[in-house]
């Protein structure tokens, strides 16, 4: 075989060769991306129940508004629905942004950043979420009360003690949970996290 044949030779298994690998890099980018949106169902799946329910309660109180009929009982209500209704909202968009994330487009460092920044943003809503969940706890109790015994919570001085009995019991139960469910939210993101640093020498282009 002539030299000119044998480099035509090299240059056509090259070509094969380059055009394999990047079959190959476009088959993990592909794959990468489903477990990455795998990875942000386990918590849009939740948010998503926890909506329903929050959606849900908030429409049960607008229902039995009527039955609210003192100051507090009402201004408790209210504070109760807009706290229902902007919670889901505020924590199934940032999951949002965080899946809107496209590694077959960008490069690795626009992916790690786009990323980060949507789990900062996550992070942040999560907080103020445990911070109105919290608020919303004792909220929601003299309105339950209401709307579900048609009962007072503060009216004589046998109804509060169950109230004031119980609020140890739902604020250890309350942060147990959260805590729980934090720490589940933070390995799947970690775990999404490390799928992208698997992606640093793959040719997404």
């Amino acid at each position: 075989m002539e030299l000119e044949e044998m480099q035509a030779v090299w240059s056509q298994m090259s070509d094969q060769i380059e055009k394999q690998k990047k079959l190959t890099d476009k088959m993990i980018i592909m794959m990468t991306q489903e477990q990455y949106r795998q990875k942000l169902n386990k918590i849009a799946y939740p948010e998503m129940i926890g909506a329903i329910i929050c959606y849900g309660t908030a429409i049960l109180i607008l229902i039995n508004v009527n039955k609210l009929d003192n100051w507090y009982t009402l201004l408790s209500g209210i504070v109760s629905m807009v706290i229902l209704l902007v919670l889901p909202v505020l924590s199934l968009r940032s999951i949002y942004q965080m899946k809107k994330v496209n590694i077959a487009v960008n490069n690795y460092k626009e992916t790690l950043l786009e990323y980060s920044k949507g789990k900062k943003r996550f992070q942040m809503v999560t907080k103020i979420g445990l911070y109105l969940g919290f608020f919303l706890m004792f909220a929601i109790l003299p309105v339950a009360t209401k709307i579900l015994n048609n009962k007072d919570l503060f009216s004589g001085t046998k109804s509060i003690w169950p109230f004031v009995i119980s609020i140890p019991i739902a604020i250890i139960v309350f942060i147990t949970f959260s805590r729980w469910v934090g720490r589940c939210y933070n390995n799947n993101m970690n775990s999404a996290e490390a799928l992208f640093k698997e992606l640093k020498d793959v040719d997404v282009s």
